[in-house]
């Protein structure tokens, strides 16, 4: 384990062979309550980070407990030269139901697209979704105009939630935790997601304490 200076915390190296933002791509997507998604994207293979806020309304300034006409939304980093943008779109249409309109806006199914590329996949996607199935498909696909970071207790909530490695993640980290994308595939893993192989590999590149790693060892 390195470390740059006294000062800041610990890397892990997963996440300094990370892309930058500069060399990733990020989408938006609504699917109901954010923390599941977050979870299920973060497992991917090619995802580089995610985080989770508040998109789709009007309210300039939208908190949890003050959403206004705002959607609970995941947005994900991928690497383009590992997955695609149609890879993520089928994860979104199969984890959510796009048949139905939700009881409350806060929860509704939407994909907030960030340019006309987006948009044309997103929309054939959803052409091809109600011609194999024969429904009506209610999920909106619109352009993202803002973008809200939601709290801290909200990024990465599954890891969060797990005892000991969730705590060692987040004394390293802190905020800061939301662009880690060790944490970011530990928050996909420890929610269930991902193959053997995928976290076999894993474990082989991550550094934390021999009290975390055994935590992470029993949870998967």
């Amino acid at each position: 384990m390195t470390t740059a200076d006294s000062s800041r915390p610990t890397a892990l190296a997963v996440d300094a062979a990370a892309p930058t933002p500069d060399e990733t791509v990020t989408a938006t997507f609504g699917m109901g309550c954010f923390w599941g998604p977050d979870a299920r994207f973060g497992a991917m293979d090619g995802v580089v980070r995610t985080r989770v806020g508040y998109a789709g309304g009007s309210d300039p300034d939208p908190t949890y407990y003050s959403l206004g006409d705002h959607t609970e939304v995941v947005q994900v980093d991928y690497d383009p030269d590992v997955l695609d943008y149609g890879e993520l779109l089928d994860v979104f249409w199969t984890n959510h139901d796009p048949f139905s309109t939700p009881y409350k806006r806060q929860y509704r199914g939407v994909v907030l697209v960030h340019d006309d590329d987006q948009r044309e996949a997103a929309a054939a996607s959803k052409d091809a979704l109600a011609a194999r199935t024969g429904k009506a498909v209610e999920t909106p696909v619109e352009t993202l105009s803002t973008f809200t970071l939601a709290e801290d207790y909200h990024q990465k909530y599954e890891l969060r939630s797990t005892p000991v490695l969730g705590d060692e993640l987040a004394d390293r980290y802190g905020p800061a935790v939301v662009d880690s994308t060790a944490a970011t595939r530990l928050n996909g893993f420890v929610a269930g997601h991902g193959s053997d192989d995928q976290r076999a590999a894993f474990l082989a590149e991550v550094e934390l304490s021999p009290a975390a790693l055994s935590e992470l060892r029993r949870r998967l």
